[in-house]
């Protein structure tokens, strides 16, 4: 696929040192804008800017998180973090006051200005220019993350494995072997807690930094700006917590009775909660990469022949990076390519169910970036993430329809149906539980590490089934937060998965009742990229942008259903 041919930066234009970036911001600066046309061409010509800056960061990202050792990508991608950034960011300040000021803006009348306009004048507000040295620092100690999880690995049967690859033997039917595995790996993330500890320490007083600078009163409603979310509050997120705790996480206690009796089991333990207990041995969906590759587009075919030829375009050109292997860093993304217009898809698969529910999640975040890549600025492919995970999940059980290609078996695919369904209810309580602990964690930013773990202790626990033993694993529990890459790597950037699984659960409501209708309305959703707000987005896919409890119970409802029918 060809990308775009560009009409402000040369063809040959690089990315080679901040020299050679800086006229081009320059220009942008101090052209004259003389009517509504000019300021058109001018978003133009910046929106190339910024998506030629944007996919050189993504390829400096893509190969350092592929091999978190090879110190060239770590230096190439802390090359940019360093030197672009900081210097893009006062420009990009100086360009949001240029556009915000034109008497010529309200006069841009085309779908998605004004959700343009909202954005550039909160990111002019809590710009400061103290906190860029302090952004680049954030980067750099986030990646560190990364490094320190990608280097994990264990032993098991002789053989050296990373910790997704060990994760497998959870499934086996054999207790002792899942047994051994768990211990494994909570045995080797447990040697790193006190640099997880230590790093996090570190992220959460730079970040508290940057929120007094802005002059917020903590990094938690900084937040709550920077990502945009003028559609829900905390207080929103906060009844989210309590409708999932009354209304889902009863159901936990349910699915643990019935695994605790159906592998009768005296005391349900941690590492009983993996292993499929409806049938013998873990599901294999696949064997390798490259079976994963060709049952994805054969099954994404099915539902969508343009779907299809997406991850076909992406396999061509080499845009995915699916099997797992030491040094490279944990789990999953779809990264836009903003300028060629075709993504990267990067995770950590084996050969278990869970890879092939995250291979399908990406396929949905790069049928969002195919269908917004001719939307004519850049910024408004930038969708906000309760609109990015509704793609990605509401893949997840469109796909479902479908996997029959991944199980002929009748019962393993009833068996893999199942699961998936199970763990989406599951999903709930724990993005509370992530999204609960950051409001606490960024709220009392002084908080020891000691204070830390009491507090997980207590909201781990409040959205956690009653039934698993967890004694004389006390440790593992204590520390389980440090599994997620969200905390460090991207703050906040978590509750947005819970609302999305009650739109995802939604739309594949609407497929089931009417699957015409109700892809046509979910990928008509999807084109509309940034363009409006997120709950006209929502309703255009024929859903509600609606997490109350009355919604919630609704929907699980309508899981409990299909569930039962299987």
């Amino acid at each position: 696929m060809v990308r775009k041919k560009r009409t402000f930066l040369t063809e040959e234009f690089k990315v080679e040192n901040w020299d050679v970036v800086k006229p081009f911001f320059e220009k942008l600066e101090s052209r004259e804008i003389n009517n509504a046309h000019e300021l058109n061409q001018w978003f133009l010509d910046r929106s190339e800017l910024e998506s030629v800056l944007s996919e050189d960061l993504a390829w400096r990202y893509i190969r350092m998180t592929g091999d978190t050792a090879n110190k060239e990508f770590v230096d190439s991608f802390n090359f940019f973090v360093s030197e672009i950034q900081p210097n893009v960011a006062p420009y990009t300040n100086v360009l949001n006051k240029k556009a915000i000021e034109s008497p010529y803006i309200e006069e841009l009348q085309e779908q998605g200005f004004d959700i343009l306009r909202r954005t550039l004048k909160k990111d002019f507000e809590i710009f400061r220019e103290k906190n860029i040295p302090l952004f680049t620092q954030l980067d750099q100690e986030a990646q560190q993350y990364g490094a320190i999880s990608g280097a994990m690995t264990v032993t098991i049967e002789g053989k050296e494995l990373t910790l997704q690859q060990a994760s497998d033997y959870l499934q086996s039917s054999d207790r002792h072997v899942r047994e051994n595995a768990y211990r494994e790996i909570v045995s080797r993330r447990l040697k790193d807690k006190d640099n997880l500890d230590d790093l996090l320490d570190k992220l959460i007083q730079l970040r508290n930094e940057v929120a007094l600078n802005a002059d917020f009163s903590n990094f938690r409603d900084y937040m709550f700006r920077s990502m945009g979310r003028f559609d829900y509050s905390a207080e929103d997120c906060y009844a989210f917590h309590k409708a999932v705790k009354s209304e889902v996480v009863p159901l936990l206690n349910e699915f643990a009775k019935e695994r605790k009796q159906a592998l009768g089991l005296d005391q349900l333990k941690p590492w009983d909660s993996n292993i499929n207990y409806l049938g013998t041995g873990p599901l294999k969906p696949f064997e390798t990469g490259e079976e994963l590759e060709e049952k994805t587009i054969k099954c994404f075919t099915q539902i969508d022949p343009y779907l299809g030829e997406c991850i076909s375009s992406m396999k061509q050109m080499g845009h995915l990076d699916l099997v797992s292997r030491k040094g490279k860093a944990p789990g999953g993304y779809n990264y836009p390519l903003d300028e060629t217009g075709v993504p990267f898809i990067f995770m950590n698969a084996t050969s278990s169910l869970r890879d092939l529910v995250t291979m399908v999640h990406e396929g949905g975040h790069a049928l969002h970036s195919f269908l917004t890549k001719d939307l004519p600025l850049n910024t408004f492919k930038q969708v906000p993430s309760e609109v990015a995970e509704l793609a990605s999940m509401s893949m997840e059980l469109i796909s479902m329809e479908y996997w029959d290609i991944f199980f002929p078996n009748t019962e393993d695919l009833i068996r893999a149906k199942r699961e998936h369904l199970e763990s989406i209810i599951s999903t709930l309580p724990w993005v509370a539980t992530i999204d609960k602990f950051q409001h606490w964690m960024y709220l009392n930013p002084e908080h020891t590490a000691e204070q830390r773990k009491d507090a997980w202790k207590s909201i781990v626990t409040e959205f956690s089934n009653s039934i698993t033993d967890w004694t004389g694993l006390e440790e593992s529990l204590e520390y389980l937060w440090q599994k997620q890459l969200h905390i460090f790597e991207v703050p906040f950037y978590y509750i947005e998965y819970g609302m999305a699984q009650l739109g995802a659960i939604a739309v594949w409501k609407n497929y089931k009742e009417n699957p015409e209708m109700g892809y046509k309305a979910y990928k008509e959703a999807l084109k509309l990229g940034y363009t409006k707000p997120i709950g006209a987005i929502y309703e255009a896919a024929g859903i509600k942008f609606d997490f109350s409890k009355e919604n919630i119970k609704n929907l699980i409802g309508f899981v409990q259903s299909e569930l039962s029918k299987l």
